[in-house]
């Protein structure tokens, strides 16, 4: 069996290379198989909400795309490492409905939104799972039991036909790449793997990924493109140390910190313990009222008295 190529990384490809027309097959080919439906690119969608900064414009791009069953989606195809990444992805797809939606339009122009998200970093804490799906849905509050429209009032509602089990709010997918154990069993399976690894192994049959090995081999880069390319990974490997040496600095400030709140509470206690000794002393001597010894000690006169009645019961015992 041949050897996989090394690719370039997904991430670097959505910004620099993707975004040719010549290049749609490779998303198609992706967003085909994560949907299980064939999907055709209509067009790129430069929006003003596609490049708000440097990194948007760096690992994003939006598409209108077509289905095999008719239906026109816009799509969001994001790879991300940011913080407030949930945050972000409501901004982002709540933006392109805006963004494509004219001044004035009826609402039944709002087109369905799909956001694709690609993570290189972790977002969530023991699970198991890497690839995950949500949307939003309705359920009764009483019965538990999830809102589905009525055939018949579906395009009145929605102002077109969807798909039983569809809706119109934006449907999300997150595919969190380092959770991948390089197990394939389908062939959504065979594109994360290529995330992962970028590379292509030479069995993956799953719809345009053998194209993507051909367009986005490393070896056939220009090598003014290859050389910028191998800065990106630089840049990104320091990026990624920063990050986890801040939350390791960040994790060792913690416990300092929680450490001097310790030892501060112990003090505080051992400080009121020595309070309670001095009053009690004077208490013994029988020369000083309560107020006058709380105003000495700085407790307060109630301590003072129930100190008093402590070692009256003490003595009495």
């Amino acid at each position: 069996m041949n050897e996989p190529r090394t690719l370039v990384s997904f991430d670097w490809a959505i910004k620099n290379i993707l975004r040719d027309k010549a290049n749609y097959d490779v998303l198609e080919g992706f967003l085909s198989t994560l949907l299980e439906k064939d999907i055709k690119i209509l067009s790129l969608l430069e929006s003003e909400g596609n490049q708000q900064n440097e990194s948007d414009k760096f690992n994003r791009v939006d598409l209108m795309v077509e289905s095999a069953d008719g239906e026109i989606y816009v799509i969001e195809v994001q790879a991300g490492r940011e913080r407030y990444y949930l945050q972000r992805l409501l901004y982002g797809s709540s933006k392109l409905i805006v963004d494509h939606m004219g001044l004035g339009e009826s609402f039944e122009k709002v087109k369905k939104v799909i956001s694709v998200s690609i993570l290189y970093f972790l977002l969530g804490e023991g699970e198991n799972d890497y690839l995950y799906r949500g949307t939003t849905e309705f359920h009764g509050l009483n019965t538990k039991e999830r809102l589905v429209l009525d055939p018949r009032k579906r395009r009145a509602a929605m102002g077109r036909e969807i798909e039983a089990g569809d809706n119109v709010f934006p449907t999300y997918y997150l595919i969190e790449v380092e959770r991948f154990q390089n197990i394939v069993r389908k062939g959504i399976d065979e594109w994360v793997y290529f995330f992962k690894n970028s590379q292509v192994r030479p069995d993956f049959g799953s719809k345009n990924i053998q194209a993507a090995a051909e367009k986005l081999d490393l070896l056939k880069m220009p090598k003014e493109s290859r050389r910028v390319y191998e800065k990106y990974l630089i840049d990104r490997a320091i990026e990624k140390d920063m990050f986890e040496t801040a939350y390791e600095e960040g994790i060792e400030q913690g416990i300092k910190l929680g450490m001097e709140q310790w030892a501060g509470q112990k003090m505080e206690k051992g400080i009121e313990k020595g309070k309670s000794e001095v009053a009690e002393n004077m208490l013994r001597m029988g020369s000083l009222t309560p107020d006058r010894i709380a105003r000495i000690t700085g407790l307060s006169e109630e301590t003072v008295k129930k100190l008093a009645k402590a070692m009256e019961s003490n003595i009495g015992s």
